[in-house]
């Protein structure tokens, strides 16, 4: 059962919110708990640690939304905010970002969109604490690992599970949403993310259904990594149905004229695995470096859009197995040599 505090002084807004969810209510799907502000807040999750998600106005007396975020972060990381504010301008937008919120919803609710969001937010706060349970075992190398999660963790044990690297074999793919920073500049701020936030759903359940993880988001691109058996065949099926599915996505941009495209890179090998970053501030990304990532993030930056661009190395892998077409020898960035490229096209 998901728990969820919704933080409103608008008491009618509780009445509404059974309405609207009471048959999880009934099959015990969701609990839900009210306070009044952010102090009042505060209490329950006190009270109710196990809370998930915070569903937050912005103007509250006492203590308002964006001020309860600051306290949140401090005192329960692992639980994740939305705000649901008639406040949607692009101020209250990036300060609730900034403080940590996973979503800005804007009154008066819609409450399907409400719905896909909970459910989202949801999602992501059990993989937070499942994230935490594996860290604690010792088994993260699939997992992403962000600040929220480090600072549950004591400095020893800290040193001694997140410090261990190894040199593994697997195949990095860069996937980038062409042309999404011109809308950027054009469009909404709630806008923007509702449609990059839906363009990254579809392409994490691509990878997630072949066993890969996400390595990490990069402004409008994804890392993506593969480990195992068949792992350059896997994240080249993934590449596929990426480009074919976000293809098909153009109800989500219609309105700004946005139609998806995505240019793809992917280069198998070694590959040092480890976490990168800062051990005295304990912020680190579990991640992959080494001249293959390199390589496949410069064969995405050479792909067109809708375009899956390998190396000869890959393509004489799996030539056997997927339609590629030889697109010619280029010079990528930092390699002396020029390199002979392949496009996949199914």
């Amino acid at each position: 059962m998901a728990k969820i505090l919704v933080v409103d002084d608008e008491t009618d807004l509780e009445v509404l919110i059974k309405q609207k969810f009471r048959k999880k209510i009934r099959s015990q799907e969701y609990e839900f708990l009210f306070a009044i502000n952010g102090k009042d807040a505060l209490v329950k999750i006190n009270q109710n640690p196990e809370v998930d998600i915070v569903l937050s106005d912005i103007n509250m007396p006492e203590m308002d939304g964006l001020t309860l975020l600051s306290e949140l972060s401090e005192l329960s990381p692992l639980i994740k905010s939305v705000i649901v504010s008639a406040y949607g301008d692009m101020d209250n937008i990036r300060t609730a970002m900034n403080r940590g919120a996973f979503d800005f919803i804007t009154k008066p609710i819609n409450f399907e969109d409400l719905t896909i969001t909970m459910e989202k937010t949801i999602e992501h706060a059990r993989h937070l604490k499942e994230t935490l349970q594996a860290i604690k075992e010792n088994n993260i190398l699939k997992m992403y690992v962000d600040e929220n999660v480090l600072n549950f963790m004591g400095n020893k044990e800290f040193e001694t599970t997140m410090m261990t690297n190894e040199t593994i074999e697997g195949t990095v793919m860069f996937i980038d949403i062409c042309d999404f920073t011109s809308i950027s500049e054009t469009t909404a701020a709630d806008k923007v993310v509702k449609m990059i936030n839906a363009y990254f759903d579809e392409i994490v359940k691509e990878i997630i259904d072949q066993k890969g993880y996400i390595d990490k988001f990069i402004g409008d691109a994804i890392m993506a990594v593969f480990r195992g058996e068949y792992h350059l065949d896997r994240a080249i099926d993934v590449a596929l149905a990426v480009r074919d599915k976000l293809n098909d996505l153009t109800e989500i941009g219609e309105d700004v004229g946005f139609i998806p495209k995505v240019s793809i890179g992917i280069k198998s090998g070694e590959m040092v695995s480890g976490n990168i970053g800062s051990v005295s501030l304990k912020r680190l990304d579990y991640t992959v470096i080494g001249d293959n990532v390199n390589t496949a993030a410069r064969l995405e930056d050479t792909a067109k859009p809708n375009q899956i661009i390998i190396s000869e190395d890959c393509y004489e892998k799996v030539k056997e197995s997927f339609k590629c077409n030889k697109v010619g020898t280029v010079q990528l960035k930092n390699k002396t040599a020029p390199v002979t490229i392949y496009e996949v096209i199914e």
